[in-house]
């Protein structure tokens, strides 16, 4: 795919201070964009200023909601290398979502190599300082002009760059979850396991209703039953239970999220027993009361590993290692931000450095 590089016209101040940094913010000078017409498929890659987009009022995205994206985040190591985690898987998920979505692929291979051209040309804006990255949003929108439902014919395709704070400025810390036995995020059958944006806007009531009653975030439990646990809405969930690792089955509501399954190939080599099965949210209340459940953490791109301190479920609540992040939880954020900035050695393939 040959991407056509076109000049900035100007250039934003960097931040200088990267403590002030914070998530989502603030965006680098250029963007990839590229689109998509039925018959002709992708044409007109580029590099250019980062900037707004001209869309028709009749766009079918604002329509019919035919939207996708991606996280992933680049990390400035010690010797001054930038590196990619897992990228590849990352391209593969977006595939998958749009296929659900009915969007077009992308070629993965040219893809892959568009975002690397990218983050090269805006390297300077990857942060330095510890724990702190530069975040990567692919996304997809239907941008034909048409009212109707039906698969669009025009895609635009885009990603934008933006450099981002540690997201525990005083190490990592636990978040006190509630679990929604009214609301739901995704049931079998549906989207739940595309990245689209329709998944987010349904987690918004029930998370700002969280955040009112001093919750971090919400526990999804599945649509049919309101029983079994799935996923938070920015992350998969695993728990120690029994000794053993726990997590949600990839079954169509869940995320396959990439840092999950970093983590789980993480437990394989640790001797860690592994359990894909939907835990009750009985199960998952009692066994911290009984000691049954001993740690449980969330992983994301975003926290990597974000330790939970309790959970409360209509009228109980319950606190799990004194409010404290459990040795195992502490053990896999190394492991894997050792990865990811240098520390460790990457012996799985999966970092990609530019």
């Amino acid at each position: 795919m040959k991407i056509e590089i076109l000049p900035l016209t100007t250039q934003k101040p960097k931040i200088k201070d990267e403590s002030t940094l914070v998530f989502g913010r603030q965006f680098t000078d250029r963007m990839l964009v590229m689109e998509y017409d039925t018959g002709k498929g992708w044409h007109s890659a580029r590099i250019q200023q980062y900037g707004p987009f001209s869309l028709d009022p009749a766009a079918m995205v604002l329509h019919y909601s035919q939207e996708i994206f991606e996280g992933l985040k680049a990390f400035r190591r010690e010797d001054g290398r930038i590196a990619l985690f897992r990228p590849a898987d990352n391209v593969a998920r977006f595939n998958r979502s749009a296929e659900r979505m009915c969007m077009p692929v992308v070629d993965p291979a040219d893809f892959l190599e568009a975002l690397r051209q990218l983050i090269r040309l805006e390297a300077d804006w990857v942060p330095h300082s510890a724990g702190t990255s530069l975040y990567i949003r692919p996304t997809m929108i239907a941008n034909e002009p048409m009212l109707g439902v039906r698969p669009a014919d025009q895609y635009l395709c885009y990603v934008i760059l933006s450099p981002v704070g540690a997201y525990y400025k005083g190490g990592i810390a636990p978040v006190k979850i509630w679990i929604s036995d009214h609301y739901v995020r995704a049931a079998e059958g549906g989207t739940g396991e595309a990245k689209t944006g329709g998944n987010y806007a349904a987690s918004l009531y029930a998370s700002r209703e969280a955040t009112a009653k001093g919750y971090d975030q919400v526990l999804w439990l599945d649509a049919k039953e309101k029983k079994y646990i799935e996923e938070v809405g920015s992350m998969n969930m695993v728990f120690v239970y029994d000794g053993k690792i726990v997590t949600s089955p990839l079954k169509g509501t869940v995320l396959d999220g990439i840092t999950r399954r970093s983590v789980l190939t993480l437990c394989g080599e640790m001797g860690l027993e592994i359990e894909e099965r939907a835990l009750t949210v009985d199960e998952v209340i009692d066994g911290v009361e009984n000691g049954r459940l001993t740690e449980a953490f969330g992983t994301g791109t975003a926290v990597v590993i974000s330790p939970v301190a309790q959970f409360t479920y209509k009228d109980r609540t319950v606190k799990l290692n004194g409010g404290k992040t459990g040795s195992l939880t502490q053990k896999f954020y190394d492991s894997l931000t050792g990865i990811q900035y240098g520390r460790i050695a990457d012996t799985h393939g999966w970092i990609d450095l530019l």
